[in-house]
């Protein structure tokens, strides 16, 4: 079935203004991770006037529509929950009462990413009245929940608690206009050093880890920094860029760009002012390319020559997650969030660009104020951050693809806005694509890199 492009675009235009006051009505429910009930409710309300076949809230709290009666899935996923809004003087307006222009819409979550949840919503209405659902398939539409605290944890539940596992999976996080097949993964790594307090008048008496720990900060500082020849002690995270250092995996990491670390987070424990610290702690954010391993990550802080300077009394580990969502319920996991990257030429890749390439062209679009950052940048592309693909693509191999309302530099910054008529063209592009999925090119090699689980008893 080809669809009927204009048509497509002539209904997403129609629903332009339904879409932006859907948008401003969750922007003005804070909705941060474990807190989004209000904007639960706020959605499912819509998605019942928009006459979806069913809606419902799973065990977990993620909202989802259903439209059709097919036996296979496919799903349009949008995470609703946001980050805070940090200092509050650093936004001009009330990040959650927001404001709109002809061009844009103001407030937190705009881009990242309830923008992608209205742009979804209405698409599935505009497929339902234009019959553009696949024979054989239904639409799910997932408005998913915690994934600003754990990436794809809501999607490690809808698979195993659930029983869902779509055919393929549309990400609506910003893409900033393009058609977006991968990103880096990440860990949040802990470091715990021990110490031995004694009176601050004589530190010579004690073993301040706080000093243990200065050491291992400027190692790992030089791990992100570093370049990698031959005579650098601690050869930086660029060497996976390299084939000598990465020889499978190399232009695949290329494409993503390098991992990195940083130190997010440090605590201490002492038993006053006046007292040389016994314990010392940090979290260290890495990002993780092509090739680089949970395992791999661990073992590279293992060897920094501060933390083997001070043997035993230094312990490296990942995080775990276990936070209760909205509904009171808990499904732990580890803090790692793998990467992934799908081949260009996968099916449910080419029916995002083959639609694009029948409403829009073959190069990114966008609003006037946002074609700066979109001209000039090849269509299909990868994400910076990471997002709940991480377990859709990187631990499930569910074929997964990113085309989103908004930008990522808007994500978790103040005065963050979104685009219209970004709304409207992600609306009509979903609504086109799906109808595109071609059950006869699908094979069973969309994956091009994929860092899959690990060997912990967690699905």
């Amino acid at each position: 079935m080809v669809p009927d492009y204009k048509a497509i675009q002539k209904a997403a235009e129609g629903y332009k203004d339904d879409m932006v006051r859907f948008l401003r009505k969750m922007i003005s429910y804070p909705s941060e991770s474990c807190e989004e009930k209000e904007v639960v409710a706020c959605i499912k309300a819509e998605m019942e006037k928009l006459g979806y076949d069913k809606v419902e809230v799973d065990g977990l709290g993620n909202v989802i529509g259903w439209m059709g009666e097919g036996e296979k899935i496919i799903a349009i996923d949008s995470h609703i929950d946001t980050v805070g809004i940090g200092n509050r003087e650093n936004w001009t307006a009330d990040p959650y009462e927001g404001y709109e222009t002809d061009e844009i819409i103001y407030g937190r979550g705009g881009s990242d990413q309830e923008g992608g949840m209205a742009s979804a919503a209405y698409s599935g209405r505009i497929m339902k009245d234009m019959g553009l659902i696949p024979e054989g398939y239904k639409l799910m539409v997932v408005g998913s929940v915690q994934e600003e605290d754990c990436d794809g944890m809501c999607w490690q539940y809808i698979v195993n608690k659930d029983g869902i596992r779509p055919e393929f999976v549309i990400s609506t996080e910003p893409t900033d206009g393009g058609i977006y097949r991968g990103h880096r993964g990440r860990m949040e790594i802990r470091v715990d050093v021990k110490g031995v307090s004694c009176h601050g008048s004589a530190p010579e008496r004690g073993d301040n880890a706080i000093y243990k720990m200065a050491d291992i900060l400027q190692n790992i500082r030089a791990l992100n920094a570093n370049g990698c020849d031959e005579n650098t002690e601690i050869k930086g995270l660029v060497k996976m860029l390299d084939p000598k250092y990465n020889p499978e995996h190399y232009e695949d990491a290329r494409f993503l760009g390098r991992g990195t670390c940083t130190v997010s987070q440090i605590f201490y424990t002492s038993p006053s002012r006046c007292a040389v610290a016994d314990s010392c702690a940090i979290s260290v954010d890495r990002r993780m390319t092509a090739g680089e391993t949970w395992e791999s990550c661990l073992q590279e802080i293992r060897d920094l020559p501060a933390v083997k300077k001070y043997g035993d009394d230094v312990q490296v580990s990942m995080y775990m997650y276990d936070r209760p969502s909205w509904t009171g319920e808990v499904y732990e996991t580890e803090a790692y969030f793998p990467t992934w990257i799908n081949r260009e030429n996968a099916a449910h890749v080419k029916a995002l660009v083959d639609a694009h390439k029948a409403l829009f062209g073959e190069k990114r679009i966008g609003a006037p104020s946002a074609m700066s950052t979109r001209e000039g940048r090849p269509l299909t592309d990868k994400w910076t951050f990471s997002t709940n693909g991480v377990a859709i693509q990187g631990r499930y191999g569910i074929p997964c693809v990113g085309f989103g309302p908004g930008a990522e530099s808007q994500a978790h910054a103040p005065n963050e806005i979104t685009w219209k008529q970004d709304l409207v063209t992600c609306a009509a592009l979903y609504a086109a694509a799906i109808s595109l999925y071609p059950d006869e090119e699908k094979t069973g090699d969309v994956t091009q890199f994929r860092a899959g689980k690990t060997n912990n008893d967690i699905q």
